[in-house]
């Protein structure tokens, strides 16, 4: 059996393969889809692959995970915290990871299945088209504030607060940036109407507390 281990960066990732107790540096790895895809084709079924949770460690475990008897997915704060070294390069971060694997000190990390993992990059739009709608909303309150305007009694964002809000008295450069942003915001609703009726967002919204729900 082999350890393959990976220190992954942005665009490449440097190997070390620990091999009947002997370690070589074994390259480095563009992270492109079909030469990552190549490089899965050489491995063995019963290799280990080890790798360090990042942003794309997910995409590069799906392509390699086919070939493999095993991906183990490292805790990088905890990694470096137990094999800290005055002189650092990729080749030696790569062959920290074999070693430790190999030894049985390395601290893995769950790796959720498919399905979980959706569900968090659902959960991660929803948030991201929440805060943005707030965001602009803000933005619109403190324009009213600024100039004196009481809040408005019912649902600013509603058809009716709309027309109650294109009648307040402003400076043509205060309504234009409450124009563009209400805009901002049809969008975004609009958006997130969309995902809802496609059926993206619909469970995720109805897990939520009704007065966390726009919709």
């Amino acid at each position: 059996m082999r350890l393959i281990a990976l220190d992954v960066h942005r665009s490449f990732a440097q190997t070390a393969i620990l091999e009947s107790g002997k370690l070589r540096d074994a390259g480095k790895i563009d992270l492109e889809y079909s030469r990552l895809l190549r490089f899965a084709r050489k491995l063995k079924p019963d290799d280990e692959i080890v790798i360090e949770a990042t942003g794309n460690t997910r995409a590069i475990v799906r392509v390699l995970l086919p070939f493999v008897g095993r991906v183990v997915i490292a805790n990088p704060i905890l990694v470096r915290a137990i094999a800290w070294a005055k002189v650092k390069t990729d080749k030696i971060d790569a062959a920290v990871l074999a070693k430790l694997h190999a030894s049985g000190f390395l601290p893995e990390v769950w790796v959720p299945d498919e399905e979980t993992e959706a569900r968090r990059r659902v959960v991660a739009e929803r948030t991201q088209l929440v805060s943005q709608m707030t965001r602009l909303k803000n933005r619109i309150q403190s324009v009213l504030h600024a100039n004196l305007i009481p809040p408005y009694k019912g649902v600013l964002f509603s058809q009716r607060g709309r027309a109650w809000l294109e009648a307040q008295p402003l400076a043509e450069d205060q309504r234009r940036v409450i124009v563009r942003h209400a805009g901002e915001l049809d969008r975004l609703l609009h958006r997130f109407a969309r995902a809802r009726i496609g059926g993206v967002l619909v469970d995720c919204d109805r897990s939520w507390p009704h007065s966390m729900r726009l919709l």
